[in-house]
Parts: C-alpha cells; sequence; structure tokens
C-alpha cells in the first residue's frame, strides 16, 4: 500500500475481525502533546469505522472529548499501517462489563502505509496476558459483544 487511502483494505479489515495489539495516538488534554497508549480491545465495525473500548476514567477519554483527532497504528500483512481519523464516544458505560468502559468509534479519514522504504516486519509484535488465562479470555468475550451492541 504506498499511497493514502480513504478505507480500509480487505487484509486490514480482516485484521482487525480479532482482537489486535495497536497503538492508539491522541492529543493530550493538558498539554497539547502527542501520546502513545498500546490497546487491545478494538476491531473494524466496516471499512471506514473502528470501534474500541477504554477503561472510562483513563486520560484517554478526557483527550478524545478535547480533541477527536486520533491515529491507530496497526501491524499488519508484512508492514505498519497508520488508520487516521475523528474519534466520538458512542456509550460511557458498556452493558455487560464488570466495570466502566467506554466506547469509542473513529470515523477513518484515511490509512497509509507508515513503514520505512525497503524493509517489511517479518515478525507482527506478540504479547501475552498476564492474568488468570480463563478471567481474560471471559472478559475479553464481555467486552467484545457489548461493544458491537453498543448504539
Amino acid at each position: 500500500m504506498a499511497e493514502t487511502i480513504t478505507a480500509l483494505t480487505e487484509t486490514l479489515y480482516n485484521q482487525l475481525q480479532k482482537e489486535n495489539f495497536v497503538l492508539l495516538h491522541t492529543v493530550d488534554a493538558e498539554t497539547g502533546g502527542p501520546t502513545s497508549s498500546a490497546i487491545s480491545w478494538i476491531y473494524a465495525a466496516d471499512a471506514v469505522r473502528l470501534r474500541f473500548a477504554l477503561d472510562g476514567r483513563s486520560r484517554l477519554v478526557a483527550n478524545l472529548k478535547a480533541n477527536p483527532e486520533v491515529s491507530v497504528t496497526l501491524f499488519a500483512a508484512g508492514s505498519v499501517h497508520v488508520v487516521y481519523g475523528k474519534a466520538r464516544i458512542v456509550s460511557d458505560h458498556l452493558e455487560g462489563v464488570p466495570f466502566s468502559l467506554a466506547c469509542v468509534d473513529i470515523d477513518v479519514t484515511s490509512v497509509r502505509d507508515g513503514m520505512f522504504y525497503g524493509a517489511r516486519l517479518s515478525v507482527l509484535p506478540e504479547y501475552e496476558k498476564t492474568y488468570d488465562k480463563r478471567a481474560a479470555d471471559r472478559l475479553d468475550g464481555q467486552v467484545f459483544d457489548a461493544m458491537k451492541k453498543a448504539q
């Protein structure tokens, strides 16, 4: 993907149908500087909209309310892809989740390949959850189900 496009490719859309490690970039509400945070509760609702969940008490929620311009860095298909867009809070509280999570949509404005010239990712980043696997799987299921129902 050499040029900037305005929607997710089929490959990126498919990658975002399961849990992923991505970086969310916002503008800090207090300092006006850039921020980056790793998140995994994110999926592509369609080719022009990403949906994710954040702890409702997170500073990121205040950042998004103050300045909705965001980007998400996704590692997929041998490259680093950057999705740009405007975020909006869908719900301040997801039903069916045992703690307060905000649900956020990003309306995609552009997608570009952010990998430097002449290189490709040979291994995608991996992570593991460091708490009880069954509890993590149950919580992930609750969060993704709640995000899909949020309006």
